[in-house]
């Protein structure tokens, strides 16, 4: 016969609570690194281009600024390739803010130039600052530092959000099973202090209460584990529904597909597995800590 009971009320009510805390640590690792992975992907996108800007200028020729802006881009080392935006083109990026259907001839919309980097050789942008300001009046250049800053910071306070909110999951948890712990001992303490007294061994009885904790722990985190793939499984095809929607392609922009990579896996598995071992060495800690008191 078991020292512990291998079926109770309390033991079916801890594999829920650690299925509830396994499956909200997978959700907050795996959209940390959902996120993690968008923004690192946003940075390599961000940091391969550079923009330059042409606003109307009186008596001058914005196309044949333009052309002249594509050339000395073209002529500069660290540079792949130029693209120019034609005047419908610039105007279309404007219809999200302004709508449809407006007439913008009457604006002095910019004309604007997307740069690709080399990823091997720099391009010094101060040199093509200083030729483009001396050649064209009213030119700009945006190598959308600030926006990488600004990635960097939410990446790292998204991470760094997930980490507190893993911790007080796992904190939670722990005391749940502190509690599940000393629970059962108390239902079981005659037959403890029988064992204990006759000369069987601590380790002997605390690791009973750790195997039987940590096949609570195994089920309840498999199961929480399991829900959270499902429910990643569930945001992807929501995700690749809502793809051909303005939002959806917007919401992949952002964040991915929500697909299950090798690296979203093996978090969700080492979270059920840790967590399981956790909740076995709490357990043994805790009878240990009581043995001790009765000797």
């Amino acid at each position: 016969m078991a020292l512990v009971p291998e079926t109770s009320i309390a033991g079916r009510a801890l594999i829920t609570v650690v299925a509830i805390m396994t499956f909200l640590a997978s959700l907050t690792a795996g959209a940390a690194i959902l996120i993690s992975d968008a923004s690192r992907g946003w940075q390599d996108e961000v940091a391969r281009e550079m923009t330059i800007q042409i606003r109307p200028t009186a008596g001058r020729d914005l196309d044949a600024d333009s052309a002249k802006a594509v050339e000395l881009a073209r002529a500069m080392p660290g540079v792949t390739s130029v693209r120019a935006y034609t005047k419908a083109q610039s105007e279309e990026l404007l219809q999200p803010w302004l709508g449809s259907g407006l007439d913008l001839s009457e604006l002095p919309v910019p004309r604007l130039i997307v740069v690709t980097l080399d990823k091997q050789e720099r391009l010094d942008i101060a040199v093509l600052r200083k030729r483009l300001s001396g050649a064209i009046p009213g030119t700009t250049i945006d190598d959308h530092r600030v926006w990488l800053e600004r990635l960097a910071i939410m990446a790292k306070s998204v991470v760094f959000a997930a980490a507190v909110i893993f911790a007080l999951v796992l904190a939670a948890m722990i005391l749940a099973v502190a509690f599940a712990t000393q629970g059962a001992m108390a239902g079981n303490r005659e037959i403890i202090e029988v064992l204990h007294f006759v000369g069987a061994a601590d380790s002997y009885i605390s690791r009973q209460f750790q195997r039987h904790f940590f096949q609570l722990g195994l089920r309840g985190g498999a199961i929480g584990g399991g829900l959270a793939i499902l429910a990643f499984f569930a945001s992807g095809t929501v995700a690749a529904w809502l793809r051909a929607t303005p939002g959806g392609d917007q919401l992949e922009a952002m964040f991915g597909d929500f697909s299950l990579g090798e690296n979203i896996y093996a978090a969700i598995a080492l979270i059920a597995a840790g967590i399981a071992i956790v909740t076995g060495f709490v357990s043994r800690v805790i009878v240990f800590r009581h043995l001790r008191d009765l000797s």
